[in-house]
């Protein structure tokens, strides 16, 4: 069972005004008004009265088993040269991606819960993939948004003391590591940020929100990240809605298709509830459709107890959607923690 303020502080409930945001300083912007980023014409809030109807409501919510271990286990080389791609699954959201002599960490999250309290909130069923110790040493670390699946500061305290890198995210979340005691660069969206020689990260919009507690619902910005390098760009999407398919189209047409998109396949269910915030697998194959992905890499299921379905639905959901639209299983990989995908 979730406890109540964890889900609600991820799920931007609506319930209170506020006339300032702690995090971010800056000019109104199409997707900022002064206090709260959001995205024109999207649904991103809900009433509280919906997370009683989700969380009692009756509708039934599968029962995750207490251990759901994974039998592989990684140790990721120290650099992977050239134009070779190697992604490593931590779990859940969590990834290490090494191409072109770079090492790129996206919301590494070591810790036992997705909560802001250690007694309480959703607790993983697997260890992470690669032990902490065998992390190579990292260029940069990538945090999409502040959720705690995703923004991990006990996680981040620990790499900032063993594997000190860059932390790159989205404007707003620098603050939030920065009351944590980590130095981070925020970005808006369309930001370009230069890692390494022919290697480059943008920050790109994406639907979805942000909170870390009940007083701060989308007063941080959220993103995707784009990977360029010199043999083709990686598309990575943490959480996000599908609506109406708008930012996918426009990632093609600016990016012009990529070599590999990380996508998310989990979460989803009951869909009334979770729709403008998390794709279901059928939407996951439009996505990579969409977007001109040559492979994709299935995320965000079987880690962390987040939503109503069963633990091993996303893969089996995602492998019926790839055949009603004649798609090769294998364009679409999943992963359990400790696999890697290589390209």
């Amino acid at each position: 069972m979730l406890c109540a303020a964890p889900i609600a502080a991820g799920l931007g409930f609506v319930g209170y005004r506020a006339s300032r945001n702690p995090y971010y300083d800056g000019p109104p912007s199409a997707h900022f008004d002064g206090v709260r980023f959001g995205i024109e014409g999207h649904s991103h809030d809900k009433p509280f009265t919906d997370l009683l109807k989700w969380r009692f409501g009756g509708e039934g919510r599968a029962q995750w088993p207490e251990s759901f271990p994974s039998s592989a286990r990684d140790v990721p080389p120290a650099r992977v040269e050239g134009g070779s791609l190697r992604v490593s699954y931590v779990g859940h959201a969590s990834f290490l991606i090494q191409t072109h002599g770079v090492n790129l960490l996206i919301d590494p999250v070591w810790s036992e819960r997705a909560s802001p309290v250690r007694f309480a909130g959703p607790k993983r069923v697997n260890a992470p993939g690669v032990d902490f110790a065998d992390l190579p040493a990292l260029d940069a670390v990538l945090v999409s948004h502040n959720h705690y699946d995703h923004l991990d500061l006990a996680t981040l305290l620990a790499l900032s003391a063993s594997k000190p890198s860059r932390i790159i995210t989205p404007l707003g979340n620098d603050a939030i590591m920065a009351g944590g005691g980590l130095r981070a660069e925020g970005y808006d969206w369309g930001a370009r940020i230069e890692i390494a020689r022919g290697v480059r990260v943008h920050i790109e919009p994406i639907y979805h929100w942000s909170a870390r507690g009940l007083m701060d619902r989308r007063m941080a910005l959220w993103c995707a990240f784009v990977i360029e390098t010199p043999s083709g760009k990686i598309y990575h999407v943490a959480d996000t809605g599908f609506a109406d398919g708008a930012f996918f189209h426009q990632m093609r047409a600016k990016h012009g298709g990529f070599k590999l998109a990380i996508l998310p396949i989990g979460a989803y269910a009951p869909r009334w509830f979770m729709k403008n915030y998390h794709i279901d697998p059928q939407e996951a194959v439009q996505i990579m459709q969409i977007c001109g992905a040559e492979r994709a890499l299935a995320h965000h299921w079987g880690t962390f107890p987040l939503a109503d379905e069963p633990i091993d639905e996303p893969p089996q959901k995602l492998a019926q959607a790839l055949a009603q639209q004649n798609i090769e299983a294998s364009r679409f990989a999943v992963r359990r923690p400790g696999e890697i995908l290589e390209v």
